[in-house]
């Protein structure tokens, strides 16, 4: 980043805290230069004292002094806050702003339609906006970030909100009308993660483990299957082919699995949660 460059976030939820956490930890940004915003003063307290950052209350004064602005409120907020700043008889750029969006379902066409209005072609080309699909796992810096931008972005603030999301794990670019896909995929599902870690911790507690240590088996073998599929480079069916041994325990289980059709039922879960960031995304 070029030095003296202000980076502001409208929200301090938890992917919020983890990207300040992320730019500290990686020396992008210093503490002095982020800048937070939000509602609630005591959540603004304790990321002051966590991480030494600025805080305030006001989005607008944010939002005008930052030269970065990251927008992480609620998807339901956008809108209002947005308004906010726009609204103000004081708004306008004068100099180059980048706004990162990382509001699930919220099109970039939307966030224009309420920041481009009152600008006229030139602030407009001075303010590019980069939609991003960060997901849970960049609470612990092992996230994967889908980002589209609009046309006013040149290679430089790609560049800029690369480094941004790289702090926190891989980046992908995508044409804003995968990002959908991307948030069905990615953005959702660490959730089946999860819920296929719960199904077999109760599998093996109804095979006669005890809970903790199906808990611990579970985890440690999906965690070690991760790393065998990135460390071997074969495909997820090569691997599966050599774990299954005809007649054998691991054949036995799928064939409960494909009898239960498995491979549809998660295709039609992302498939649905494709369809839904869809319907909110107008």
């Amino acid at each position: 980043m070029k030095p003296g460059r202000k980076i502001g976030f409208i929200g301090a939820g938890n992917m919020g805290d983890a990207i300040t956490g992320a730019l500290i930890q990686a020396e992008i940004f210093s503490p002095p230069m982020i800048y937070m915003s939000d509602i609630s003063q005591d959540r603004l307290n304790t990321l002051r004292e966590t991480y030494g950052i600025q805080t305030m209350n006001d989005n607008v004064r944010l939002f005008s002094e930052c030269d970065i602005v990251i927008l992480a409120v609620k998807p339901q907020q956008m809108a209002q806050v947005l308004s906010e700043i726009a609204g103000r008889k004081t708004y306008g750029i004068s100099g180059r702003k980048l706004v990162v969006s990382i509001a699930a379902g919220i099109p970039i066409q939307k966030i224009e339609g309420l920041l481009y209005p009152p600008l006229d072609q030139v602030a407009r080309k001075n303010l590019p906006i980069i939609r991003v699909m960060p997901n849970t796992p960049s609470l612990v810096l092992a996230g994967i970030s889908g980002m589209s931008a609009n046309q006013n972005a040149v290679p430089e603030d790609m560049e800029i909100c690369r480094a941004i999301l790289e702090a926190m794990g891989k980046v992908v670019e995508f044409e804003e009308g995968k990002l959908n896909a991307v948030t069905a995929l990615s953005g959702s599902g660490p959730a089946y993660v999860f819920y296929m870690t719960e199904a077999m911790t109760e599998g093996g507690i109804s095979a006669g483990l005890e809970p903790a240590d199906a808990a611990e088996l579970t985890l440690a073998t999906l965690k070690g299957a991760v790393k065998l599929m990135e460390e071997r480079k074969e495909s997820p069916e090569s691997l599966r082919r050599k774990v299954t041994s005809p007649g054998g325990t691991t054949e036995a289980a799928l064939k409960v699995m494909k009898a239960r059709d498995f491979k549809q039922i998660i295709t039609d879960a992302i498939l649905a949660a494709a369809r839904r960031s869809e319907e909110l995304s107008v």
